[in-house]
């Protein structure tokens, strides 16, 4: 019989709803019960498309004896970390002191009186393996110390809470915001992960794309030891477009590769990485390294976008599974199954001459490159002749079930019954997760608005501002942003990424499209929102929940560690500034400031934690205002100027080309536009 979860909306939760585990979703009445009944909290934490957390539900979750232990001696609450991202942060710190590391599943355990964690860790097995302790052996232990050690969970409890605590209470900030010393620090530090993360032979590779942008944007000044970041960050750029986490036959890029080549990825594809990587490569593009992968890239992937991941209407799904079925009669999903080729399906699917051709642009191999068979990887760089595309198309063909020239539309598999019961043309596709995440969905936004800027493709700017008028039309209700819709169903109150990349979202619409003002006065109209409802008006900068919705966090954090997707406060400091020179009004910059300051203990002790942050530091230092005429902007708009807005003034005098505006003044009129270029690169470097 389905649990409780059978009732709820996330795809994550609904795929646990016929495990025996009596489950509870995070809510009052399921923390109220566990502390009535005394029963210690398993708080399991993951995502949909998490690998290991599809692992744990059909191993562990789905065992009888497990079930029975655990529905007696604790109260089981399974959250979504992407509904939830307040509540993963807190409580994935916890368990990174707990046992040196962290991941998805989080399973961790909290006493119900107070919530504070007390033991932890990510995938446990059934049985003892992989150097792991069965997970009833483990369920059995930790209630026996909850029972039996009083004295020692309390003093343990004690130091994990006094840590949390003290990590969102940072010493007072005096660091200078104007020295060189601090700032080319922070983007030597930041280079050297990305230059290192290329080198670091035998690791997992990630897109890591806040240090790329710091790399990309700290390439343009000229200081010791900073000559090569240019290259790392076009290698960056050529690393995603060409390797195998790129999808070459669909578009769309995975979550990150398992080796170090960027051959084999983690076949799961996460709206976030798409949005922020079409920003990267755009900007890539824009700063003359104008190599026809990076728009093959983007073209591909704004493809997959529009065929898979947007809703009819208007909004961007979040995920699709890393896994599928081969078969409908399959039991399990199989990892990377709808991706991945065998040698001997294209030997009979290509011609001779179209399989070398194909082995002279990709590695194809016989032996395969995973687990027997082939993940398409770039040979090298360069422009495929256009016939070549039409053997690619046979292989989306295979997949998909048409040529990618008629399939316009590709309806998603919404959860494993879907996707086995379906009457699909090609391959049977993963499962997507079709709900709609404010935040995620700004970050894709502002991707599209950049290689709109840069390319000018109309597809890039319909699906731009599709995506926000939906945010605009249904996320608000009684007067409050929210951060989720499930099919027409808006749910939780929004938290500090959702404000912060949703106004940097609007204002990468506003620098598409500098003569449309309705961006600029909703970037306005958000952030007093924002300001009202998540600011710290003792220490400086955001909290990640607002005032009135952090019941149920046993601390408040503010958001300063940049991960998978760029902090909160780092995008929120460089939103600022943006508002301060498009607006003139000065309390956006004295906010700013006074953010930069609230983090600068960070800024110096831990460079390498904050990339965004420095970004933000660099707009702080060195942004600008070009006020000039609608054909002028529009030849400014695709270059790579990193820390300029722009103003349509139609009060020019008729030979002035355009103004340049730093801090509080503005440099001699421009009267050419090659003048005003030389203005723009010498005030922001």
């Amino acid at each position: 019989m389905p649990n409780r979860l059978a009732q709820v909306k996330s795809l994550y939760l609904r795929k646990h709803a016929n495990n025996p585990i009596d489950w509870w979703s995070w809510c009052d009445e399921a923390l109220n019960t566990a502390k009535a009944e005394n029963r210690p909290i398993f708080l399991s934490i993951g995502y949909s498309s998490c690998h290991w957390c599809t692992v744990m539900e059909g191993e562990a979750f789905s065992d009888a004896a497990i079930a029975e232990y655990m529905n007696t001696h604790f109260l089981p609450i399974k959250v979504d970390r992407e509904e939830r991202p307040d509540l993963d942060s807190i409580y994935m710190q916890a368990l990174q002191m707990m046992i040196g590391q962290g991941g998805w599943p989080l399973n961790i355990f909290l006493t119900p009186d107070d919530l504070v964690p007390f033991y932890g860790g990510t995938y446990f097995p059934v049985e003892p393996r992989y150097n792991r302790p069965g997970f009833l052996q483990v369920l059995q232990s930790v209630r026996h110390f909850y029972d039996n050690e009083k004295d020692k969970l309390k003093s343990f409890k004690k130091e994990i809470l006094e840590v949390l605590q003290s990590a969102t209470v940072l010493p007072l900030g005096d660091a200078n915001l104007v020295s060189n010393d601090l700032f080319y620090r922070g983007i030597e530090t930041n280079t050297a992960v990305i230059t290192n993360s290329a080198n670091d032979f035998g690791r997992p590779s990630f897109p890591m794309i806040p240090y790329a942008n710091l790399t990309l944007q700290g390439s343009r000044f000229e200081f010791q030891s900073q000559n090569d970041g240019k290259q790392a960050a076009i290698q960056r750029g050529e690393d995603l477009a060409l390797g195998g986490i790129y999808d070459h036959i669909g578009g769309g890029f995975h979550r990150y590769t398992v080796d170090s080549t960027w051959t084999v990825p983690h076949f799961e594809k996460m709206l976030y990485d798409n949005g922020q990587i079409v920003e990267y490569l755009a900007n890539l593009w824009s700063s003359e390294v104008q190599k026809p992968s990076l728009a093959r890239a983007i073209a591909g992937t704004v493809q997959w976008l529009k065929r898979e991941m947007t809703a009819p209407e208007g909004y961007f799904y979040a995920a699709q599974d890393a896994d599928s079925f081969t078969t409908p009669e399959d039991v399990e999903p199989e990892e990377g199954a709808f991706y991945v080729w065998s040698y001997s399906d294209i030997q009979q699917l290509l011609s001779t001459d179209e399989l070398e051709a194909l082995k002279t642009a990709f590695t194809v191999t016989p032996e395969g490159n995973f687990e027997g068979k082939n993940v398409l990887q770039r040979a090298s760089e360069g422009k495929f002749a256009e016939d070549f595309e039409a053997v690619l198309d046979k292989l989306f063909a295979v997949r998909y079930g048409a040529s990618s020239s008629t399939l316009d539309r590709f309806p998603p598999a919404r959860n494993n019954a879907e996707a086995k019961s379906g009457n699909w043309p090609g391959r049977i596709p993963p499962v997507t997760d079709t709900k709609m995440i404010v935040a995620w969905n700004s970050l894709m936004i502002s991707g599209l608005a950049r290689a709109y800027g840069v390319f000018r493709e109309p597809l890039y700017w319909e699906l731009a501002v599709g995506a926000t008028e939906f945010i605009f039309t249904h996320q608000w209700k009684n007067g409050r942003l929210h951060r989720l819709n499930y099919e027409g169903e808006t749910g939780v109150l929004a938290q500090s990424e959702d404000y912060a990349f949703l106004i940097k979202a609007l204002l990468d619409l506003q620098t598409a499209s500098p003569a449309e003002t309705e961006w600029l006065n909703k970037a306005i109209s958000v952030q007093q929102e924002f300001d009202n409802l998540f600011w710290s008006v003792e220490m400086g900068g955001y909290y990640n929940n607002s005032t009135d919705n952090s019941q149920d966090l046993i601390v408040k954090e503010r958001s300063y560690i940049d991960n998978a997707t760029p902090s909160a406060n780092g995008v929120a400091v460089t939103n600022l500034i943006r508002l301060a020179r498009l607006t003139e009004n000065l309390e956006y910059l004295s906010q700013a400031e006074q953010t930069l300051q609230a983090f600068s203990s960070i800024l110096k002790q831990s460079p390498q934690a904050c990339p965004s942050l420095f970004t933000a530091l660099d707009w702080y230092r060195y942004s600008i205002s070009v006020r000039s005429k609608p054909d002028i902007l529009e030849r400014l708009i695709f270059q790579y100027f990193p820390t300029a807005v722009y103003r349509v003034d139609h009060q020019l005098a008729d030979q002035v080309e355009g103004l340049v505006c730093q801090g509080l003044s503005c440099l001699e009129p421009a009267r050419s536009l090659e003048k005003l270029q030389q203005q723009i690169k010498q005030a922001t470097s």
